[in-house]
């Protein structure tokens, strides 16, 4: 009897624990599956951004089981816009993207997006919320919402060749403050060969790909903005934007700056073949021109003329409206995770472009960055000044307006003055059924 006992008490624990295995067995049967999420990112396949988004989306899966993030390599910003679009008016949108800050008006009268505010509940959330650059936030917020989240964010920088500025006499550690010394400095980096053709140009300022944004770095330092807060109108005939636009054709008929339009992706080739001694790009080139300029580079600020300052730039991301609340959420914890002082710390290393929080640069790894490598600040430092980025309703026909008439400037189809009074006119007309 005693024997009979002690085997079932010996049993026991085994039944307990087989009864515990059928129990977790069957949770697992019921467990759900992942929450799987596509994820739109401007750039072509392959290359070091793309591994670095990689890395984030394995990185936050690998803590998140539960979810799946799937990044799709889009190509240009506007060709991810134009398939976000076509996606989200088809019913399978992205359930995120990242696209310009600029796209935001566009995106909220397709209807295509929600703010950010519902999923923002916790202290935490709202710390985080709280936390980024104001001067990003420009472009992320409207009518008391908040509708995307600065990731790789920008300003215009300018970047010059110590060496060439050697040459030519000037002190390489003192690039031009103002427009004045900016067209001293590229009078005296311009070189032309024995039949007189220009082969080293004394500054590059493109005017292909985002001519508006390029504008900014002359309209902010002339004081003049170009758009409401609102989206709803614009400035371009008012007489400080006509002048900021005759400075840069001025520069292309005094012989420093090359005629016509400018092509902004040839232009950082341009620096690293000393066709150009000064350029004015995105931050976002910062890594780029780091690893392929054989020569000592600086990188300060615009040149001011009635104040310092340019525009941000780069992109957000967005949540689109036509994905599962469940979706949402989990691309909501993603954009939270990726955008954390650590990564965006990592990111601005990576990339060049702004860490979009002042904590990020309070990190140790960004600290030493910074330390060893000053020019990775300036783009920072420049955010107490710097104003949003241009955009309105109606953003891409608006844009187009204005870069069709400052290319016809440069080119010398029209004055700067009827370039942008016929840009005014058709803005007008564009936004009309805006207000």
């Amino acid at each position: 009897m005693q024997r009979k006992n002690f085997i079932k008490a010996l049993a026991l624990p085994f039944v307990a624990a087989s009864g515990l295995f059928a129990s977790v067995s069957g949770v697992q049967a019921q467990m759900p599956a992942p929450v799987e999420f596509q994820f739109y990112y401007p750039v072509a396949v392959g290359g070091p951004i793309a591994k670095s988004i990689d890395g984030f989306a394995e990185g936050f899966m690998k803590e998140n089981p539960g979810i799946k993030v799937t990044p799709i390599y889009a190509g240009t910003y506007q060709e991810t816009i134009v398939k976000a679009l076509t996606a989200h008016k088809s019913g399978t949108p992205p359930v995120t993207s990242v696209l310009l800050s600029t796209d935001m008006f566009t995106l909220i009268d397709e209807d295509a997006i929600v703010p950010f505010d519902n999923f923002i509940k916790t202290p935490e959330d709202k710390a985080w919320a709280g936390g980024f650059y104001k001067a990003f936030m420009m472009n992320s917020q409207a009518g008391g919402k908040t509708w995307g989240i600065p990731f790789q964010r920008s300003t215009v920088v300018m970047y010059w060749n110590k060496e060439l500025f050697k040459e030519a006499g000037l002190d390489p550690n003192k690039p031009p403050t103002n427009w004045a010394e900016l067209k001293d400095a590229a009078t005296k980096l311009t070189k032309k060969d024995a039949a007189g053709k220009v082969v080293q140009w004394g500054v590059q300022i493109p005017s292909s790909g985002f001519p508006y944004w390029l504008f900014q770095t002359l309209t902010t330092p002339n004081d003049a903005i170009l758009a409401n807060e609102a989206g709803t109108q614009v400035k371009f005939d008012d007489p400080k934007v006509i002048e900021a636009l005759q400075t840069w054709v001025d520069l292309g008929k005094a012989g420093v700056h090359p005629p016509g339009v400018v092509e902004w992706g040839t232009t950082p080739k341009d620096f690293f073949e000393k066709k150009a001694a000064i350029i004015y790009t995105t931050t976002g080139n910062l890594t780029n021109i780091k690893a392929n300029a054989k020569f000592d580079f600086g990188v300060g600020m615009i040149p001011g003329n009635k104040r310092k300052g340019s525009p941000t730039g780069g992109g957000n991301f967005y949540l689109f409206k036509k994905s599962t609340p469940a979706q949402q959420e989990a691309a909501f914890k993603f954009i939270k995770w990726v955008t954390q002082p650590e990564r965006a710390a990592q990111w601005s290393m990576e990339t060049g472009y702004v860490a979009v929080s002042p904590a990020a640069y309070e990190t140790a790894t960004l600290k030493k960055y910074g330390t060893d490598f000053p020019a990775a600040l300036v783009a920072r430092d420049q955010l107490p000044v710097s104003v949003a980025e241009f955009s309105t309703h109606d953003n891409q026909r608006v844009t187009k307006a204005l870069n069709d008439g400052l290319q016809a400037a440069l080119t010398g189809s029209k004055t700067p003055a009827q370039a942008m009074q016929d840009a005014q006119r058709e803005a007008d007309r564009i936004l009309r059924a805006s207000r």
